[in-house]
């Protein structure tokens, strides 16, 4: 049968088993969202294992984010076209298969484009769990209790994925961490197989803007790529120069290509001249073009210098993920009474003296002294400006848009992140002067590496604080746009992505 949920245009095929279908989505949810941070503990591990260089291991990251950011709103606009089902299976299958090669990488390659796919699976998984829970529940306080859940299981994700990493990497092989998601993503591909229906929106348009995709992701994964070249040819070399020249060409490219000739946009760029939107995206692009490099420097620095083994380090982790929990939980609690925009100014603040007090970190610090107080003060400094910037993105948007707001700031998150890891990684290796592969140093080595991570610390934290320039410019906000709605409409789908913001 076919029938309207809350006045929308989506179209439904049967009744469900609400409580089953929330327990899938969040599942799958957790394992998008695990996989983000679950590698870091297993960076050292995964060096020697495949033999990457200092300036290469970067990619068993980035391979992943920037496939999840260039692809993330095309996946969100499938759901809607294609139905909820299909493409969470399709989603599902393709991020299980590639954690599944992943974990069979015989050699770099291998494991970087098994990542890439798995980026570009969870890009299209994880809009389809938030396009079936709103599709499933339909009245607002059964949508809000479930949003919230799902949230929370977001949240685990990402607080756990360092805990998780280091008892996979110690206790059996760094390997468990991708393989551990085969057995769970078939369970969960054959339980949405019985218990999900199909759903989609009868009025979306039947365009996919497959080429923009192409084109934002080719371009930012060539932009990353010569930076990290730059380990072995200089800044201002032909090569470098060059391949910089063709990333501006093509992402130029991309913005006229979605202004003046995309049928169906995967971002229109007119809604930027809303300020909010625009300020709140800059927030959340600096912000995370300094919080990523925090977790993989301290991954190497508790692994190879203070000899952390991965289960130590996993557990060194928490009171930062509680912290970014901490951060969100009271901000969100707080904005529609005192606004976003006080914590929007705090956050970074917090961040800059964190990363400052990082950055006098050298050869005889300890993780009491130097570690856990300033990474607790930068982890509070992102859950005060994730979850605030999410609303800010959001305040003063059209109801018609509100999904593309959220979903172009996760992509925010996502391409800041990528290009601050490569960009810091690249400066610090550059002062370090060490670009191999090997990780036996000697005393002058490991000096000599610390201080290029000391450096980068200190540019983390004024691209942190620059942060707080563009919230400065944010306008008021208005306490009604954070009211979860009741429409299931297209552009709706994603009104809550900032739930994915705690991760």
């Amino acid at each position: 049968m076919n029938e309207s949920i809350d006045g929308s245009n989506f179209a439904a095929t049967k009744v469900e088993n609400s409580s089953a279908i929330l327990l899938i989505a969040c599942v799958a949810q957790f394992m998008v969202v695990l996989d983000i941070s679950v590698i870091n503990v297993a960076l050292p591990t995964i060096q020697r294992s495949l033999h990457f260089s200092n300036a290469n291991l970067q990619w068993t990251i980035n391979a992943y984010t920037i496939a999840f950011a260039g692809f993330l709103l095309l996946g969100g606009r499938a759901a809607d076209i294609f139905g909820r089902k299909k493409i969470f299976l399709l989603g599902l299958g393709m991020f299980t298969t590639a954690s599944l090669l992943g974990g069979f990488s015989q050699n770099q390659s291998e494991l970087i484009v098994a990542r890439s796919f798995q980026g570009l699976g969870g890009a299209v998984l994880s809009p389809a769990t938030l396009t079936i829970i709103i599709t499933t529940f339909r009245s607002n306080a059964a949508k809000t209790k479930a949003l919230g859940i799902w949230g929370a299981v977001a949240a685990a994700g990402g607080a756990a994925g360092a805990l998780v990493g280091g008892v996979l990497t110690d206790l059996v092989s760094w390997r468990w961490i991708l393989f551990i998601n085969v057995p769970i993503g078939i369970v969960c591909f054959l339980a949405a197989s019985v218990f999900v229906s199909e759903y989609r929106n009868t009025s979306a348009s039947r365009k996919l803007d497959i080429f923009g995709s192409i084109l934002i992701t080719s371009g930012l994964s060539l932009g990353i790529y010569s930076i990290v070249n730059t380990d072995t040819v200089s800044w201002t070399s032909p090569v470098t120069v060059g391949l910089l020249a063709v990333s501006i060409a093509i992402i130029v490219g991309f913005v006229i290509y979605e202004i003046k000739f995309a049928i169906s946009p995967i971002i229109p760029f007119s809604m930027f001249k809303i300020r909010s939107l625009s300020l709140s995206n800059l927030c959340m692009l600096t912000m995370s073009a300094s919080a990523f490099s925090m977790w993989y420097f301290l991954t190497l620095y508790m692994q190879d210098i203070l000899h952390f083994s991965p289960l130590k380090t996993g557990f060194a982790f928490l009171p930062q993920t509680i912290m970014i929990s901490v951060g969100a939980i009271l901000s969100g609690r707080l904005i529609p009474k005192i606004g976003y925009k006080v914590f929007l100014l705090t956050g970074p603040i917090l961040a800059l003296i964190g990363f400052m007090w990082l950055s006098s970190v050298n050869t005889h610090s300890t993780y009491m002294s130097v570690i856990l107080v300033p990474s607790m003060l930068i982890t509070l400094g992102i859950g005060f400006t994730f979850a605030p910037a999410a609303a800010a993105a959001t305040d003063g948007v059209p109801k018609e848009l509100a999904g593309f707001a959220s979903g172009v700031l996760n992509s925010s998150r996502q391409i800041g992140g990528a290009i601050g890891l490569a960009a810091l990684v690249t400066v610090s290796l550059d002062i370090s002067k060490l670009t191999g592969s090997n990780t036996n140093f000697t005393v002058h080595q490991v000096a000599a590496i610390i201080h290029g991570w000391s450096i980068a610390y200190i540019i983390a934290g004024f691209i942190a604080i620059s942060a707080l320039l563009f919230a400065i410019g944010l306008p008021k906000h208005k306490k009604e746009k954070y009211l979860i709605s009741d429409d299931t409409n297209d552009a709706g789908k994603n009104d809550l992505d900032f739930l994915v913001v705690l991760e």
